[in-house]
Formats: structure tokens, C-alpha cells, sequence
């Protein structure tokens, strides 16, 4: 029979310290996962499934290492987590899923109906892959070598959410557990003893040109022979923990794990292909320089944007238009400024203390210690100012239009030329960049580049 890994996201160490993850309503994400965690084991048991809880002192990375010494292939493994959002109205529950894989999707699918069906005044953010995320990838997923999911239960942030997963943690409990058995059942319809590996092989294709060489399939994720990742000058050793499996004396790699080499990676169902694209054959020059040149049209961009947040266009129709307009005049990439306006900005949604009317979609700070961030008279006054302060950290160009920045003079020019070295300068969060690039990759795979 499977089995059922459950982790409660934090709570172990991290850093030298304990991790308590989200902290709001005088609790932390650490004791309502345990808590929830708890439940779920118990009445999965009662369902005479074998559970098997991680401890909780674990790191994330630990975290995965005990789940792969023990997992087989007929497993099942989930983290539950609880989301935050710099806004109080932002709700609801998602599970996410490594991206490329349909049959993932599926088995999130069956989770999340579980949960909503015991709990139905939980708002569905619907299932996602872990490429939507805000780094690009999601470990648990990526790194778990038996079949996974990440569920966000709901955010911790939201009074509504908080009160229901506190007041109603039994059917939270209930609702994961029908889908966990449901997707157990999936995933191991005979509950057997698991048969030896045999593999099906699969189809690539790299840039538009078929492969020589085939791929295998393994819990639904496309695998590559090693040797293509040479073969496109991708460095593997800046990700030691990339896992490798050898079958028939051949070594392979999760093909998703080249996304992080700015490589797209695509599948075709029909035809049991997997694509590799290569971002730099698409957009010449480097990827993640702020003075180069952007590569969407305004209407990708009004699209990518009303797809993540379908009223950002009512307060802001013309946005996409002003990165444009605004980038190319000052020779920034708008690609990359739009995308960190995404980031900042949550899609529209704002928060963080910032309003929409200040038109501020960067987290731009005032001067003279006001506890208040920067406030423009436009839309596109504060677009502007946000790429003024763009070329003042990536070059020593002078800048086209009058500043209105309020703080360009305060920036040591030139010292950032890449975005992710923007990370521990614009924002103290050292991902920062991370995020901006997972935000620009989903970007072009939204305009149809990748």
C-alpha cells in the first residue's frame, strides 16, 4: 500500500535559528500547520493509512533528505503551509504542483476539492505550478523524489482565513485527508507491493530540432539524459542538489531543473515530447541586464497583467503603455521594470502601506526620514520615477527626462547593472532579484517566447 508523507512547513531551524514562519493574530504558521498537521494524520490513520509525519525540528532541506531516504515509488508527499500577503483582504486556499506536470496537476486538483468541499467559504486560488511562485521554484516540489504537492491552506494574513482554519480546523483536516486518500489511491490504484522501474521513454526536441536521444518518464515528470545539459553549456554544479537517477547505465536530470539555466521547458502530451528552448535564442543578449532592450508588445503585457489580477487595468489602463514609453526613453529594459512593478506591487493589488493613489509601483522611499513611502502626481510621473531609479543603480548615463526621483542622487550610480543586484540594495530581502527573474521568465512564457 502507499504511504502518506506530511510535513507542517516550519518550525524547524533555519539560519541558526528556529523558524516560525508567518507570524499574525497573535500566532504563527509553525503552530497552525502542527496543529492541522496533527489532525490529518490522525484521521487518515483511522482510514487505515500508513502516515508518516515528518518531525518538526527539521529544516526544509532536511526536510526533503528524510522523505527521499524513506519514500518509494508508490508514495505520496505533502507540506502544508500558510500563506501571507502584504494586504489583509488577499484569501484563499492553493496547492502547487512542479510545473510541466499534468499528471501533478491532477493530483492537486483532487486535493484542493477536498479541502473546498469541507470548507467552502475558503476562496479557491486553484492549483498552480511551483514555477508561479514567488522564487520560480518551490524545493519541496523540485527536490522530493516521490510524488509532492505544497498546499497553501490560506493566509495567515486574512482575519477570515485565520478564524476559520482556527474555529474549524476539524474539517480543514477532513477536507485535506479526502484528497490525500484520493490521490494516494491515484498514484497507487492496486496498493501493491511496487513493481521494478520500467520507465516509458519520451520524445525532446531543443530549440524546434529533435534530439537523437530520448528521455524517460517518472511520476509524470519529464527526465533528460545528463549529457544534454552539457550540450547547452549548463552548469550543473551551481545547483548540487539536482538530483540524478541512473536507468540502463544512462544518468538523467529532471528536465524542469534547467529553468533555472534560462531554459524553457515545454510538453506535448499528444506526442510525448519534451521542448527545451533556450530564453537568450529568443531575447539575444543577456537576460538580466537592466540597460538592454524589452521584448514584449503592450498588449502581452495588458494580457500577463489582467491574467494575474483581472481588475489591475480599471485603476491603471494605460501601465503597460508608461513602462514602455518610459523604459525606452531612459534605455531600461521594461520587461524587467514591469515585472519588478509586479513584484512590488502584487499585480495592482498594492499594500505594504502603500496606496494606489500615490502612484508609487516600486516601494520608492521618501527623503528626510518620512514615515510615509514616495507619492507621485501621475501614473506616469511615478513610473517615471521608478525608472530613474532603475538607471541610477544599473549606469552612468545621464538621464533624458527631468528627475523626479526623489532619491536618484542618493544611489551610487552604476552599481547594479544586473537585477539580481538589485537584492540587499532596493530591498532587503536578498531574493529579491530571484523574484524579479521568475516574474520576467513567467512573463515570456505567458507572450508565447518559451
Amino acid at each position: 500500500m502507499g504511504r502518506i508523507f506530511i510535513s507542517a512547513a516550519h518550525g524547524g531551524k533555519e539560519a541558526g535559528g528556529v523558524d516560525p514562519g508567518t507570524i499574525a493574530g497573535g500566532t504563527t504558521e509553525a503552530r497552525e500547520m502542527i496543529l492541522l498537521r496533527d489532525l490529518i494524520v490522525t484521521e487518515l490513520r483511522a482510514r487505515s493509512f500508513e502516515v508518516l509525519a515528518v518531525p518538526d525540528d527539521l529544516s526544509a532541506a532536511d526536510t526533503i533528505a528524510w522523505i527521499n531516504s524513506r519514500g518509494r515509488s508508490t508514495d505520496v508527499a505533502l507540506e502544508i503551509h500558510a500563506d501571507a500577503a502584504s494586504s489583509p483582504t488577499v484569501r484563499g486556499a492553493s496547492v502547487f504542483y512542479i510545473a510541466n506536470n499534468n499528471q501533478r496537476k491532477s493530483n492537486a486538483e483532487l486535493l484542493l476539492l477536498g479541502l473546498l468541499r469541507r470548507v467552502p467559504q475558503l476562496p479557491n486560488r486553484g492549483v498552480r505550478p511551483d514555477s508561479d511562485s514567488g522564487l520560480g521554484r518551490l524545493i519541496f516540489c523540485r527536490q522530493t523524489a516521490i510524488a509532492s504537492l505544497l498546499m497553501q491552506v490560506g493566509f495567515l494574513s486574512s482575519p477570515e482565513d485565520r478564524a476559520l482554519l482556527q474555529n474549524r480546523r476539524r474539517d480543514f483536516a477532513l477536507g485535506i485527508s479526502d484528497g490525500l486518500a484520493s490521490w494516494s489511491r491515484a498514484v497507487d490504484p492496486n496498493q501493491g507491493t511496487p513493481p521494478a522501474p520500467n520507465y516509458p521513454t519520451i520524445n525532446i526536441t531543443v530549440n524546434g530540432q529533435k534530439y537523437s536521444e530520448q528521455g524517460i518518464l517518472i511520476n509524470g515528470n519529464a527526465y533528460i539524459p545528463i549529457d544534454l545539459a552539457d550540450r547547452l553549456r549548463v552548469d550543473l554544479t551551481k545547483i548540487p542538489e539536482v538530483r540524478r537517477i541512473t536507468y540502463h547505465k544512462v544518468v538523467y536530470i529532471k528536465a524542469i531543473e534547467l529553468r533555472d539555466f534560462n531554459v524553457s521547458i515545454g510538453w506535448d502530451a499528444a506526442t510525448r515530447t519534451v521542448s527545451l528552448r533556450s530564453i537568450l535564442v529568443v531575447c539575444p543578449g543577456q537576460f538580466d541586464r537592466i540597460i538592454s532592450n524589452g521584448n514584449t508588445s503592450e498588449v502581452q503585457l495588458q494580457l500577463f497583467l489582467r491574467n494575474n489580477n483581472e481588475n489591475a487595468l480599471v485603476q491603471f489602463p494605460d501601465i503597460p503603455k508608461l513602462y514602455r514609453e518610459e523604459a525606452s526613453t531612459e534605455g531600461i529594459n521594461y520587461d524587467i521594470a514591469f515585472c519588478q512593478m509586479c513584484v512590488e506591487t502584487g499585480f495592482l493589488r498594492f499594500g505594504n502601506d502603500i496606496r494606489p493613489e500615490q502612484n508609487n509601483f516600486a516601494g520608492l522611499g521618501t527623503i528626510g526620514g518620512s514615515a510615509e513611502a514616495a507619492s507621485f502626481t501621475s501614473a506616469r510621473i511615478g513610473v517615471r520615477a521608478h525608472i530613474q531609479h532603475l538607471k541610477a543603480y544599473a549606469s552612468l548615463e545621464p538621464l533624458v527626462n527631468e528627475v523626479v526621483d526623489p532619491r536618484f542622487r542618493f544611489v551610487t550610480r552604476g552599481v547594479a547593472p544586473l537585477v539580481d543586484q538589485l537584492s540587499g540594495r532596493w530591498s532587503a530581502d536578498l531574493d529579491y532579484g530571484t523574484k524579479i527573474t521568475a516574474m520576467l521568465k513567467r512573463l515570456y512564457e505567458s507572450a508565447g517566447f518559451l
